[in-house]
């Protein structure tokens, strides 16, 4: 057999390798996809993403991801079986139209899928919730509040608990002597005096990209160094009425500090 027929031998089964390498490379990309939102799903870690209203449409999704990648997996095989080298192949064609070269956005996203395989998603804290702007109050364009019940007891109230009803009613003095005991991680906002320190935590309401941190002041007997930033509390006293930051504000002023281990779930709904 001569040069240039052994050159075009090798050169048509490149080409038949070729046709079945960008279709895999879909698969792949589908199927990595369809295990990443599994994998969150059963670590816990969708907890960190979305709120759990979305979970059930999370893994419906993986679950579709992975049966189209099979479904397809099972048509490339079956057209792999019907070709040869020596046969044209008759792969269908792309019909929509990409910004990046064949192969490049699905490489882009299977590299994506892949280093959400690796990296744990990480938790807001302190610097996410100063940049946010921390509320002590839930505003109606982030929780609407007509669903809201009051809880009987004071003491009883969560963080989120205490936003919802300043929410409604926002005159602090409304709250002073009322017993207090929240859960919540430490920021030390700059222009809080030496012992005061904001108790926080995040809300989601969709996902964490629309996350928003709620916090309440905390006057302490002793300077706010002793609680490190983003270490969690438990935090109990009673309320009372503080000027800070040239207003008036609902603040905790703390009978009791304990330090705790962080939730497995950090965020509030």
């Amino acid at each position: 057999m001569s040069a240039p027929q052994n050159v075009n031998k090798v050169k048509k089964k490149f080409q038949f390798a070729g046709k079945f390498i960008l279709p895999l490379l879909d698969i792949f990309t589908l199927a990595i996809w369809g295990i990443v939102l599994l994998k969150y799903w059963r670590s816990g870690e969708l907890n960190l993403l979305i709120h759990p209203n979305y979970f059930g449409l999370v893994v419906v999704t993986g679950l579709a991801l992975l049966s189209i990648a099979a479904w397809k997996m099972l048509l490339l095989l079956k057209k792999w079986r019907q070709q040869s080298p020596g046969k044209s192949a008759t792969m269908p064609l792309v019909q929509h139209v990409s910004l990046f070269p064949p192969g490049w956005s699905s490489s882009l996203l299977l590299a994506i899928a892949i280093l959400g395989l690796i990296v744990k998603p990480k938790v807001f804290a302190s610097d996410t919730a100063v940049q946010r702007g921390i509320s002590e109050s839930a505003t109606v364009t982030r929780l609407q509040p007509q669903a809201f019940k009051p809880v009987s007891k004071p003491e009883e109230r969560s963080l989120i608990d205490w936003a919802r009803t300043l929410n409604i009613y926002p005159e602090p003095d409304t709250y002073t002597g009322q017993a207090v005991k929240v859960k919540g991680f430490v920021v030390h906002p700059p222009e809080l005096p030496p012992k005061y320190l904001l108790v926080s935590r995040f809300v989601i309401t969709c996902c964490a990209a629309d996350a928003y941190p709620v916090g309440l002041p905390v006057k302490l007997k002793v300077n706010k160094d002793k609680y490190p930033v983003d270490s969690w509390i438990e935090v109990e006293g009673k309320m009372i009425t503080e000027n800070l930051e040239g207003k008036r504000q609902l603040t905790i002023e703390a009978s009791s500090i304990e330090k705790i281990d962080e939730p497995d779930n950090p965020y509030n709904y």
